[in-house]
């Protein structure tokens, strides 16, 4: 059974909300605050990097947006934060940083990233000005806006690739590890 047929929430399709997010697209002109460290500018950071987007971390014992068992890819943003952190090692040992990304604010990033011990940066677009700048994907739970799940490989404030739908959010750093490691053969 694969990894995705055991997750249990539904999972998303790919409404083609991702396909101007090509490589070559340039990223937004903009810093944001980071859990980690000053404010982080990916289009002026160089290197390689990858920025995995999620749509939000819930606070224990709060509970979840409205219908947000129900909305597919909803589910999933902690325990892909966590293969992440549990990847990170690897990743540096590709030479590619990571970073998260979400709406929320930094100071919930900053208590989520404290909470399952983040060893990288996770960078607040409260404003969705990143976001808006990038045309990144979306969906509404409540009344609230949230981004979609989508991971970009960058380069020099570059997309060298995008990731979208990213399903099951829980495999998805393991996976993308095996990915660049084959391309690095």
């Amino acid at each position: 059974m694969t990894a995705a047929a055991m997750w249990p929430w539904p999972a998303p399709a790919d409404d083609g909300a991702a396909i101007h997010l090509v490589a070559g697209t340039l990223l937004p002109d903009i810093a944001l605050e980071a859990t980690i460290g000053p404010p982080v500018n990916l289009a002026r950071r160089t290197g390689d990097a990858v920025l995995f987007v999620y749509p939000y971390t819930g606070t224990p014992g709060a509970p979840n947006p409205p219908n947000w068992d129900i909305i597919p890819g909803a589910h999933g943003s902690t325990p892909q934060a966590e293969g992440f952190r549990d990847c990170h090692e690897a990743f540096m040992e590709l030479g590619f940083a990571v970073f998260g990304l979400s709406g929320q604010s930094s100071a919930d990033q900053r208590a989520f990233a404290e909470r399952v011990r983040l060893p990288f940066p996770v960078l607040s677009d409260h404003t969705y000005a990143f976001a808006d700048a990038l045309r990144l994907p979306r969906f509404t739970a409540g009344s609230v806006t949230y981004l979609k799940r989508i991971t970009f490989l960058v380069r020099e404030g570059a997309i060298i690739r995008t990731f979208y739908p990213v399903h099951p959010p829980d495999a998805h750093a393991a996976g993308l590890v095996e990915t660049l490691r084959m391309a690095a053969r």
